[in-house]
C-alpha cells in the first residue's frame, strides 16, 4: 500500500569534534568555528594531514554504557550516543512500527589495521547494524544503507518511502563514519587531500580534508513528534550517471537529474529554492561539476554553501549532517559561509555565501555526490510551527 502523506525530520543529533549535540555544533558555526586540526603521524601514518577528529576522551564522556564502553568500537559509541540523545529528545516508543536505518560509507574497517581486539566479522555492515538494534532495543533488522558519500542523505529518501508505503510509523537514521590509515591513503593514492583547511568552489582548491562524525534524526508523518526545527520532506531522487568509478560527470548528468526529478516532483508545493547546501567538496572535479549542473538547472543565482570546511569530507556522514545543520539555518533564519572559501575558481557562477547573515528561508535543496557516479537531491521546507525569528 502507498499512501500520499507529509513526512518531515524532526528530532535530531550531531557528534562531531565541533560539539555533541546539534544546537553545540551549529553555535559553533555561527561562530565561524572549524573542527578541523594538523595531525602529525596520525594512525602512524608518516605525512602530516589536516582532519577533523573526534576526540576519545570527549567522546567517552559522552557515552552512557561506561561499564561496557571497551566492548564497542569509536564507531559504535559515537552511533550509540546520537540515536540515544534522539531517542531521549523524541520520548518515542520503540515497537515493530519503528524502523532503524545505519548510513555509512567504511564501517568498522579500522579493525583490520590494528590489533583492536575485536573480532574481523566486526567489519562487515550488517554486524554494525546488529549490535545498534541490540544496543538501542529496536525490534526490526537494521536497514544498511552504503553507497559512497550519498548514503546519509538517500537514507532520508529510503525513510520517506518505508512510511509512505507503511512498512513504518517512524523511522530512525543513524549516519556515521571515522577516520582510518585505509581511507587516509585512499585518498591520497588519489592526490585527493589538501595539506591545508579546504577551499571549496576556490580558484586555489586543492582538495579535500577528512572528518569523522555521527547524527541521527527521527522520520515521521506524525506532527504531534515534531521539534522546532522540523522540516517537511517534499520530494527528492538519486541518480547515477555511471561516468567514473571515483570521476564526476563533467557535464553534472546525474547530479542534473537528480534536482530535475525532485523540483518536479515538488510540483507545486514550493515557490522557489531559497538555498542550497551543496556537496563542495574542494575537489577541481567535484566542485566544477556542480556549478555546471546548477547553471545548466538555472540555480546559479540560489545562495549556496558548502560545509567541508567545519567538518571536512564525513564521508557517508556527510550528506544527513549537513541536512541537520541546514535544518537549523532554516529554523534560525541564518545562511552560513562557506568555510575557507577566497576567489571563485569555476567556469560557470554560483551563489557562493561568503559570510554568514540573516535572510527569510523557507526551502533547501540538500545535495550530495560520490564514487561511481552516484548522486542524490532532497528538497525541504518549513513546517508550520518552525520560525524561531
Amino acid at each position: 500500500m502507498f499512501r500520499m502523506t507529509e513526512t518531515f525530520i524532526s528530532h535530531n543529533n550531531i557528534i562531531s569534534p565541533l560539539g555533541f549535540s546539534s544546537v553545540e555544533v551549529v553555535d559553533a558555526i555561527e561562530n565561524n568555528r572549524t573542527g578541523l586540526a594538523c595531525y602529525e603521524n596520525f594512525q602512524n601514518i608518516n605525512y602530516n594531514i589536516i582532519a577533523a577528529i573526534i576526540e576519545d576522551d570527549l567522546l567517552r564522556k559522552h557515552f552512557d554504557k561506561p561499564s561496557s564502553e571497551e566492548q564497542f568500537t569509536k564507531l559504535e559509541k559515537a552511533m550509540i550516543a546520537s540515536v540515544q540523545s534522539v531517542l531521549d529528545q523524541s520520548q518515542i516508543e520503540i515497537t515493530e512500527r519503528v524502523g532503524l536505518i545505519v548510513s555509512t560509507t567504511k564501517g568498522n574497517i579500522e579493525i583490520l589495521e590494528n590489533n583492536s581486539g575485536f573480532s574481523q566479522e566486526r567489519t562487515y555492515l550488517w554486524r554494525l547494524g546488529e549490535i545498534l538494534k541490540e544496543q538501542l532495543g529496536f525490534k526490526n533488522d537494521a536497514i544498511i544503507l552504503s553507497n559512497a558519500c550519498i548514503s546519509g542523505l538517500a537514507s532520508v529518501l529510503v525513510a520517506k518511502r518505508l512510511i509512505e508505503q507503511s512498512v513504518y510509523d517512524d523511522v530512525i537514521i543513524v549516519a556515521g563514519d571515522v577516520v582510518s590509515s585505509f581511507v587516509i591513503t585512499g585518498f591520497n593514492s588519489f592526490q585527493a587531500l589538501s595539506n591545508s583547511i579546504c577551499r571549496p568552489y576556490s580558484k586555489d582548491r586543492d582538495g579535500i580534508n577528512l572528518g569523522e562524525a555521527a547524527c541521527s534524526v527521527l522520520i515521521t508523518s506524525d506532527k504531534g513528534k515534531l521539534a522546532n526545527e522540523s522540516l517537511e520532506i517534499v520530494s527528492g531522487s538519486s541518480i547515477n550517471d555511471a561516468n567514473h568509478i571515483s570521476g564526476p560527470s563533467r557535464t553534472g548528468e546525474g547530479l542534473y537529474r537528480s534536482v530535475k526529478n525532485a523540483l518536479k516532483a515538488a510540483d507545486n508545493k514550493i515557490n522557489s529554492v531559497d538555498f542550497i547546501s551543496a556537496h563542495g567538496t574542494a575537489t577541481e572535479y567535484n566542485d566544477e561539476m556542480e556549478a555546471i549542473a546548477f547553471n545548466r538547472l538555472d540555480l546559479q543565482h540560489v545562495p549556496l554553501n558548502s560545509l567541508k570546511g567545519y567538518f571536512g569530507h564525513t564521508l557517508g556522514a556527510s550528506g544527513l549532517l549537513e541536512t541537520i545543520v541546514g535544518m537549523h539555518s532554516l529554523y534560525r533564519n541564518t545562511l552560513y559561509k562557506t568555510h575557507g572559501f577566497g576567489l571563485m575558481g569555476l567556469s560557470k557562477s554560483l551563489n557562493v555565501i561568503t559570510e554568514t547573515r540573516k535572510k527569510n528561508i523557507n526551502t533547501m535543496l540538500k545535495t550530495s555526490s560520490g564514487f561511481g557516479g552516484c548522486n542524490a537531491a532532497v528538497i525541504f521546507k518549513k513546517t508550520y510551527q518552525n520560525d524561531a525569528n
